[in-house]
């Protein structure tokens, strides 16, 4: 393991922003924070939840936005979720904080007692192989995962420069009809100006500069499916 994720391994443990629950802890559904994220943030302000967040930087960038709301980045991999939480903390910000976890978990993390009112899964692994398609963020068996812990009027951000994703998450808005508030197959082209959406990470200003489109969908999470 090289010195740089040590550093950074060592940082995150330091950090009272950042939560690495243990296994057990997990396992036993023994989260302290669970239903209580308004003890951790001091107020009971809503909360934008980011999904495989990587590096933060969506997280950190709408926490810049929107200082009255609250913030919490999810991802498995501790050295990715270190930059966001570093900038947080050089930042001296409160209302900003990072998980580290399998988002299938996220229902051992949070409950509905919980201000999330939306969610944002922002260049997800597209899982192209078909045989790989639960595995992605938006399908039917993620979605059931989300309802266990979030309310059905949350709002499911999705912006990916894949366009078999965005096609594969229009197909189960369909199926479990879902509300939808915006579907766009060119978010730079038709709101170029638009604050949330304008927030750059690393591999989309990269991809910008190969020339390729990226998609965004906004939709309501709703209920589970009757039959």
């Amino acid at each position: 393991m090289g010195k740089n994720k040590l550093k950074r391994f060592a940082e995150n443990a330091e950090f009272e922003h950042v939560f690495q629950p243990a296994f057990e802890e997990v396992s036993q559904d023994a989260f302290p924070l669970k239903g209580h994220w308004a003890d951790f943030f001091g107020n009971v302000n809503p909360i934008t939840l980011e999904l495989a967040c990587g590096r933060g930087e969506y997280s950190v960038g709408l926490a810049e936005l929107y200082p009255q709301r609250n913030f919490v980045g999810m991802d498995v991999k501790g050295a990715r979720l270190w930059r966001g939480a570093r900038t947080a903390h050089e930042r001296n910000w409160k209302h900003v904080a990072f998980v580290r976890q399998h988002i299938g978990q996220l229902h051992r993390i949070f409950s509905l007692a919980d201000a999330i009112d939306e969610v944002w899964i922002v260049f997800p692994d597209p899982q192209l192989r078909d045989s790989k398609s639960a595995k992605r963020l938006t399908s039917p068996r993620f979605l059931s995962a989300y309802r266990k812990c979030l309310a059905p009027t949350v709002r499911m951000h999705l912006k990916t420069d894949s366009k078999e994703l965005f096609e594969f998450t229009l197909e189960t808005i369909e199926q479990q009809k879902l509300k939808v508030f915006h579907s766009i197959p060119d978010v730079h082209a038709a709101w170029p100006n638009h604050p949330e959406l304008g927030i750059r990470t690393f591999y989309e200003s990269m991809w910008l500069e190969q020339g390729r489109t990226i998609y965004y969908l906004c939709f309501e999470l709703g209920t589970e499916p009757c039959g």
